[in-house]
């Protein structure tokens, strides 16, 4: 298959970015006195092009994947713990479940490639590549086919959803590897410091986790593109959120980032298309050491610091409201003018 990838054009647009500051600037209010909610209203307005922004049916996208790599003992958790938090999920059980349902996300689970066969079920979309990705510290954890396909699923789940929010989660035991892996390579960092114990493992399993990544990093030495590390560390799940962000950046949608897994997506998306970073918005900085890191790499700020390190979206659910604040507050309310309220004096 050919992979056509959108074309994302720049949201720069001076002249409402202007028009978006001043209406900030004379709210009833001291001058910035909101902060960063100020900040997060104005690029609201830009993602969604409007003076009066209106976030509509956001949607929750839950990624879900196995990773060969995880048989290296790269996690604290075994493999079966993907299958058994997909299923936690459609229960309304995980913590991701009980905050979309808090704040009125609408929730939906993708096998991209669980080694496990589910039954189907609302709420669960089957895009099942393969049942996990191979071991990438023998070969890639993909082949450029899968890959492919893994991203264009993306691109068709997000053209299906309504509304003009995603909100990206993931769940793959393993998956923090191949986020570490993918930051080391495109961001050209050392991979010790963008590789954290993950799902919990001690002292003696992050020393062996990191020798390991090491070694991978090093027998995909050629794999310097953006789909060829991809290809090279996976995972499925990972490469479906890359074409989740693509199609939903194309359709200016805003994209509400979770924790370190969803932003290694955006990481290599935002690397094949750099616009896409511009319809971006971080929901936290994860307790994850190489999140910082990413965030960086990609320009963005975090809106929440609450050592979160749980994945699934979790983080996104629980940044969600500010982001329905920023709106408000540029559409609802008043300024010194409108109000009759005295501006300080000159």
């Amino acid at each position: 298959m050919t992979l056509e990838l959108p074309a994302i054009a720049a949201i720069d647009d001076a002249v409402l970015a202007g028009r978006l500051q001043h209406l900030l600037d004379h709210k009833t209010k001291p001058l910035g006195a909101l902060g960063r909610l100020e900040a997060l209203a104005l690029r609201l307005g830009l993602i969604l092009g409007s003076e009066a922004p209106v976030l509509e049916a956001p949607q929750m996208l839950v990624c879900a994947g196995d990773h060969g790599l995880a048989a290296r003992g790269v996690s604290a958790y075994p493999s079966d713990v993907t299958w058994q938090m997909v299923e936690n999920f459609l229960a309304g059980g995980a913590a991701v479940s009980v905050l979309a349902r808090q704040h009125g996300l609408a929730l939906t689970v993708v096998d991209c490639g669980v080694r496990h066969d589910f039954v189907p079920r609302e709420g669960l979309r089957i895009c099942k590549i393969a049942p996990g990705t191979a071991d990438a510290s023998a070969g890639p954890a993909m082949s450029a086919a899968q890959c492919e396909q893994a991203i264009t699923n993306g691109m068709a789940l997000v053209r299906e959803l309504r509304g003009n929010a995603l909100l990206l989660g993931e769940m793959g035991i393993g998956n923090t590897s191949a986020a570490s892996l993918l930051l080391a390579r495109l961001a050209g960092l050392d991979i010790d410091a963008c590789t954290g114990s993950g799902t919990g493992l001690d002292p003696a399993g992050l020393a062996r986790k990191r020798a390991l990544l090491r070694d991978v990093l090093a027998l995909h030495a050629d794999a310097g593109t953006p789909l060829g590390a991809l290809a090279a560390f996976g995972g499925f799940e990972i490469a479906t959120l890359v074409g989740a962000v693509l199609q939903a950046a194309e359709e200016r949608r805003v994209i509400v980032v979770d924790g370190f897994i969803a932003s290694a997506a955006v990481l290599v998306a935002g690397a094949l298309r750099p616009h896409a970073v511009q319809r971006c918005v971080a929901a936290h900085a994860s307790a994850e050491p190489g999140h910082r890191l990413l965030l960086e790499a990609l320009g963005l700020s975090p809106l929440l610091a609450l050592d979160l390190r749980l994945g699934e979206g979790s983080g996104a659910a629980l940044a969600w409201p500010l982001l329905e604040s920023a709106c408000r507050i540029l559409r609802e309310m008043a300024s010194f003018e409108s109000a009759g309220v005295s501006q300080r004096d000159a």
